[in-house]
């Protein structure tokens, strides 16, 4: 077993101050997130701003959206006063500095499994001595200003959001060693990939899912590290595990599904339209 593969010690208290909002999510006040899949300009962040939400979130696991269009959504969304979160591919590391450079407030990680995994991602957002990430001399989050190392490293590592994955059994045999490691924030179940490695797709309230369910939230509470539940469009099973002790971060929709919605409505409000007595009154009374 190398060094990287070793837990790290887990204090009783977390080191880090936290992103304001991560901490208010902790009290358990609701927190509205937008997913991105779709958008590539920072258009979308100022529409998610506008209608009223608290964060959003660029979904490159899913989409083909490029790095330097994330960091610009994320540059605008921060300067909006929104939470900006990425979720990277599975382990890809070379990506994470280069979005938090950008004006990324923290990353989503997919398939956290171990405690050594969630150390290492950890350490890869956080400068030293907490982590490895590597130097920069100026971020927009701090509007590029040429602060001493030490102080631009300390406000960095305080305000970064580590937000880990669990989507497989092994991930929920682990959990609570997971919501232990120093620098994770917060920890979130994905129940679409959870359920599928569990045997039943799509049926969250499988015994299965639920018992999968129940041990995270048990050993979240335990560690004291909030855990949010995603992937359920059932709101009364929503509400269900919010009165059980999941955290109110709470996914609003995605871009690409909120725009087919739309004009899946648009398009029945103009057959309506077609179809009305004024529009055969006067069909009528042009022929």
């Amino acid at each position: 077993m190398t060094s990287r593969d070793k837990p790290q010690e887990h204090p009783a208290s977390k080191p880090f101050q936290g992103h304001p909002l991560i901490q208010g999510l902790a009290r358990g006040e609701p927190l509205t997130a937008f997913g991105i899949r779709m958008a590539r300009t920072p258009d979308i962040a100022r529409l998610a701003k506008a209608s009223g939400h608290h964060a959003i979130w660029v979904d490159l696991e899913h989409s083909t959206i490029p790095l330097d269009a994330a960091g610009a959504i994320c540059a605008a969304a921060h300067d909006l006063g929104l939470m900006a979160l990425v979720r990277v591919p599975e382990r890809e590391y070379g990506a994470i500095g280069r979005l938090l450079d950008a004006g990324a407030s923290g990353l989503i990680f997919p398939r956290v499994e171990t405690a050594a995994q969630a150390a290492d991602l950890a350490a890869a957002c956080r400068f030293p001595p907490h982590g490895h990430r590597s130097a920069i001399a100026a971020l927009p989050q701090f509007g590029y200003r040429r602060l001493p190392a030490a102080e631009t490293y300390r406000l960095a590592n305080d305000a970064v959001v580590v937000n880990v994955l669990i989507e497989s059994p092994l991930g929920i045999e682990n959990a609570e060693a997971i919501a232990r490691v120093p620098g994770v924030d917060l920890v979130s179940i994905g129940c679409n990939d959870l359920s599928a490695e569990l045997g039943v797709p799509g049926d969250y309230r499988h015994p299965l899912v639920q018992q999968a369910l129940n041990t995270a939230l048990a050993a979240c509470a335990r560690a004291g590290t909030p855990l949010s539940i995603g992937g359920i469009a059932d709101a009364a099973l929503n509400a269900e595990l919010l009165a059980r002790g999941a955290a109110p971060f709470l996914m609003t929709g995605i871009d690409t599904d909120v725009l087919l919605t739309a004009m899946h409505e648009r398009v029945r409000g103009a057959l309506a339209s077609h179809a009305s007595p004024a529009a055969e009154t006067a069909h009528a009374r042009a022929a």
